[in-house]
């Protein structure tokens, strides 16, 4: 490039990424406060003040305030509204992951204990991180809750669109491949294993407001690499969904779907003059 053509270039660059940046919140103020948030529901050392917690409360408050400030119009959003709306409902999100954090512990044999869970169990983030992401999504936040479940994402390997419904409580075990998508509808006591996805039958723009995404009822356990497609797929409650199954259409309640492929294991004779190995 010449110099003018090079101003030029820079020029554009500048323009577009202004007005990108005017209307996107910073990625790194928001997974600050994310991490802030979550520090001050589950802190991994003990604040032996009570003013403590209220001082972090204050402060993740005011720096959620800020980020929306940074890049929503308040004449068009009501933000104080939407900082005290999700505050107001900050408890129940708590004792909903509490609830998780339990039914991961109670499911899993290797679970020593709740608080094992939470501060090391990577499906317990994703969880926490959707809560929180989906009740922004709840009160017309936008963009954060995106950026917010896809740290998550990449933390975690799994992936929970924050417009998804989730009943509680809910369980991921290992979690490594869960694709949950925007309209999925998930019941109370689901566990779903790692590599398990619940998408759409067709990737289709003008399908945005459709629902696109599988219903999960209560009480259904879906294990690893299974496939789940379509929006009107119903998986009927109390049933359980096999290891990669593929499925398209709806189960009635206490059905058991699994793979029927068999696996075929051949032993080879053992050469006479081989000396078996010991160990």
């Amino acid at each position: 490039m010449n110099n003018r053509t090079t101003r030029d270039f820079i020029q554009l660059l500048y323009q577009t990424h202004k007005a990108e940046w005017e209307a996107t919140p910073s990625n790194q103020q928001a997974i600050v406060w994310l991490s802030d948030l979550i520090e001050f529901l589950f802190p991994d050392n003990h604040l032996n003040r009570l003013s403590t917690y209220e001082g972090r409360l204050k402060k993740n408050q005011i720096d959620l305030e800020n980020i929306l400030l940074s890049y929503l119009d308040p004449a068009a959003t009501d933000i104080e509204k939407a900082v005290n709306d999700f505050y107001d409902t900050l408890e129940t999100i708590y004792n909903n992951l509490r609830e998780d954090a339990a039914k991961i512990c109670e499911k899993d044999p290797a679970a020593t204990s709740v608080h094992e869970v939470i501060v090391s169990y990577p499906g317990f983030y994703a969880i926490a991180v959707y809560r929180i992401a989906n009740r922004l999504t709840q009160l017309h936040i936008p963009i954060l809750p995106r950026i917010l479940s896809e740290h998550a994402h990449g933390k975690t390997g799994v992936d929970i669109h924050p417009g998804a419904v989730i009943g509680v409580p809910f369980m991921i075990d290992h979690g490594t491949g869960i694709v949950i998508g925007a309209t999925s509808i998930i019941g109370k006591n689901v566990c779903i294993y790692q590599g398990v996805t619940l998408g759409a039958s067709q990737v289709n723009k003008e399908l945005s407001a459709v629902k696109r995404h599988p219903t999960v009822e209560d009480n259904v356990t879906i294990y690893a690499r299974s496939t789940i497609l379509g929006g009107n797929t119903v998986i009927g409650h109390d049933s359980i969904i096999g290891g990669s199954v593929f499925l398209a259409k709806s189960v009635e309640p206490w059905s058991n779907v699994f793979n029927t492929h068999q696996l075929r294991i051949d032993v080879k004779p053992q050469p006479a003059d081989l000396t078996p190995v010991k160990f």
